[in-house]
């Protein structure tokens, strides 16, 4: 036995840590991605993960610009604020968060798993601006893989402006929409944000989602910045009550 506690002691002690360079093919396409591993792996034996879906700036195949522009960023400025495994996946250019690119995401979140020692009851799901859409579209299509999700400046709603865009509840009339995107994610906990003077993502695209699910009485918060526009992501991931709130979060 205490062979065997040393030999996982040094295995994960040979872990590289910050962040990493991955790759992975879904439907025969490969796309890069980036994986954040704190500098204190081997300390614990197992790790909150958190999927980030980036907005629509960062799109490409380089694989890195993604991590430059909200999580990335908190985490550069201060890295004992996010003690987790974070995966940094990206959209190609003319893409979304939806379809083949919302299935990769999931993939490389889900391969990150096996590759390190990640606690699959506490695996959150984060994004901002068309990755705000993303994460509503991902979590109403797999809701049972996160203790908790976080969009920031999304929308739910089809939303014209950005071409290629899809609607987060699939094959529902209006009235529906949010009904169905309650009764789906009622069980999770999830905290939106959104700056009061957005320009660029209307704030009534998270007010609404907000409205219903609190009216069905669901797990949900509701942070609109007074005075912020389009960034709001700066200040929600700055948050030390939303750190505090979501590594306490554990799925059910």
């Amino acid at each position: 036995m205490l062979l065997l506690l040393l030999g996982i002691a040094a295995a994960l002690q040979q872990v590289q840590t910050g962040f990493l360079d991955r790759n992975i093919t879904v439907g025969s396409k490969a796309y890069r991605y980036q994986v954040y591993v704190p500098a204190d792996y081997a300390s614990q034996p197992s790790w909150p993960a958190i999927l980030f879906l980036h907005g629509g700036g960062e799109r490409g195949d380089d694989g890195l610009i993604q991590t430059n522009v909200g999580l990335g960023s908190a985490i550069r400025q201060r890295p004992s604020r996010y003690p987790a495994i974070v995966v940094f996946p990206q959209v190609p250019r003319d893409s979304q968060w939806v379809g083949m690119p919302a299935d990769m995401a999931i993939a490389a979140l889900q391969q990150t798993m096996r590759e390190f020692h990640v606690d699959p009851s506490r695996v959150y799901l984060t994004g901002l601006s068309m990755g705000g859409h993303g994460t509503w579209y991902v979590a109403f299509r797999r809701p049972e893989l996160f203790a908790a999700i976080v969009p920031i400046c999304g929308w739910v709603r089809e939303f014209p402006q950005f071409r290629g865009s899809q609607p987060v509840v699939p094959e529902a009339d209006s009235a529906a929409v949010m009904s169905k995107l309650a009764q789906r994610l009622g069980k999770v906990p999830i905290w939106i944000f959104h700056g009061e003077v957005d320009r660029v993502v209307n704030v009534n695209g998270s007010r609404e989602p907000a409205t219903a699910l609190k009216a069905a009485g669901a797990d949900v918060r509701y942070t609109e910045l007074l005075g912020l526009d389009h960034n709001s992501w700066d200040a929600a991931y700055g948050s030390e009550e939303f750190v505090r709130w979501l590594f306490v979060q554990q799925r059910r």
